[in-house]
């Protein structure tokens, strides 16, 4: 599996991780973007059918793990979502 791979988080930082096993098809989202709840974080190719994994709550994309063409099998670390008040100042 290529990639950068799985990341920890910490404290009220929630972990996207796969539902299942695919082909990141594209990663909708960046480091330090702001995301709201149930905005498409990565779209995932898996038995020919595309897969929208959202941000299951608002917050801060804190660090992305995966890039377009990568392969990843169920519970990989694709992003860590930061709360708001977690983000860093930039």
């Amino acid at each position: 599996m290529k990639g950068r791979g799985p990341v920890d988080a910490a404290g009220g930082d929630l972990q996207v991780t796969a539902p299942i096993s695919g082909l990141v098809v594209s990663v909708a989202v960046a480091d330090g973007e702001s995301v709201e709840a149930g905005q498409t974080l990565v779209v995932l190719e898996a038995m020919k059918m595309e897969n929208d994994i959202t941000a299951p709550r608002a917050g801060v994309v804190g660090q992305v793990a995966v890039a377009d063409g990568d392969r990843v099998e169920i519970n990989h670390v694709m992003l860590i979502l930061l709360e708001e008040e977690s983000a860093p100042d930039g």
